[in-house]
């Protein structure tokens, strides 16, 4: 069981909250995301978020070349480029935001020749299994994925991070991500499933299709959130869960993006209960399964925009907001200080 954010320093943030020079409950959600935010930190006021880092996770999918998705599998070798080169979607928002990128090949299905030896430094396979016909990864895969992400979050704390987010890349990502949370919840592939990339009706009902035979294929696997992962996820989903596991171990918040965050988020806190305590909601997916396991978690999205971008683009997004919280329980003026004898 991992311990939540101090509930003492919450209390002492909630007192300052409430101390402010603003009419009662007038900053809404900044003020509660505020009070989070301090108690993450254990302190109140909160420090500046001066080192915001974000860690893309690339793999492919044996599911795309099945009709899942809207692209071919070969655009994610292209994308971990893309990222590289800094012009990526989620690359702009990081350098409008001041967050830190990195990404990391770990299921990639291309040698990548030519790109830094840091971003295929963790790679555990090239794509992962066809997941309604056979295992994503062996056991030993899963374990050797999710200790790669957890190696990441160390380093990136190390490196300074005050908050961390999880991205994604990877064509047919959003089958096993969903795949991952039906499981978690106990749902059919009906209720989970969704557009992706945008593929239309008759593709839907195809991956609804695929994502029920995974379920079944899976068994007993269902109960067992590691074994989910082999079964029915992928080397990044992995790496991805045990990035975000290890933050909340450290006790580092993590700003969770869309569908495949909140997959691997769900995932983590059934591996260790508590671990979702850490995690914020940077944004509503028009994913499904997204909205589902957010609120199983217990977690409101600061932004809804429609976004499907993925990459972390939302979560970065939402980065601005996670500031102004911490400003204005910085910054803002005491009433006590305004009417000292009041």
């Amino acid at each position: 069981m991992i311990a939540p954010p101090s509930p003492t320093v919450a209390a002492a943030a909630a007192e300052r909250l409430a101390g402010l020079a603003t009419p009662p409950g007038a900053l809404g959600r900044l003020g509660e995301l505020a009070v989070w935010i301090a108690a993450a930190q254990g302190q109140v006021p909160p420090r500046p978020l001066d080192n915001v880092r974000l860690v893309i996770f690339a793999g492919d999918h044996g599911v795309a070349r099945h009709g899942v998705s809207a692209y071919p599998p070969e655009i994610t070798g292209a994308m971990v480029r893309t990222f590289v080169a800094g012009r990526a979607g989620v690359s702009a928002l990081a350098a409008a935001h001041g967050v830190a990128v990195r990404v990391l090949d770990i299921g990639v299905d291309d040698d990548l020749d030519g790109v830094p030896d840091d971003v295929r430094r963790h790679k555990v396979r090239r794509s992962s299994g066809a997941i309604h016909v056979e295992d994503a990864l062996s056991a030993a895969e899963t374990e050797a994925a999710l200790a790669a992400g957890a190696a990441v979050a160390r380093e990136e704390v190390a490196a300074g991070a005050q908050v961390l987010i999880s991205g994604d890349m990877g064509i047919g990502n959003t089958t096993p991500a969903a795949a991952l949370v039906a499981a978690g919840l106990g749902l059919p592939a009906s209720e989970v499933t969704g557009r992706g990339t945008g593929i239309d009706a008759g593709a839907w009902t195809h991956k609804v299709e695929v994502i029920d035979r995974a379920l079944a294929r899976a068994g007993d696997s269902l109960t067992d959130p590691v074994a989910c992962l082999t079964a029915l996820g992928s080397a990044d989903l992995a790496a991805s869960t045990g990035y975000l596991l290890e933050a909340a171990r450290l006790g580092v918040p993590v700003v969770l993006d869309g569908l495949m965050a909140v997959a691997c988020a769900l995932t983590a806190d059934r591996i260790e209960p508590g671990a979702a305590a850490w995690y914020v909601a940077g944004h509503r997916s028009t994913e499904p399964a997204q909205s589902l396991a957010l609120a199983k978690l217990g977690l409101e999205p600061l932004l809804d925009l429609g976004l499907r971008l993925g990459e972390g683009s939302g979560a970065v997004a939402a980065v601005p907001l996670l500031r102004s919280a911490v400003a204005v329980l910085r910054d803002v003026a005491l009433l006590s200080e305004l009417l000292p004898d009041a």
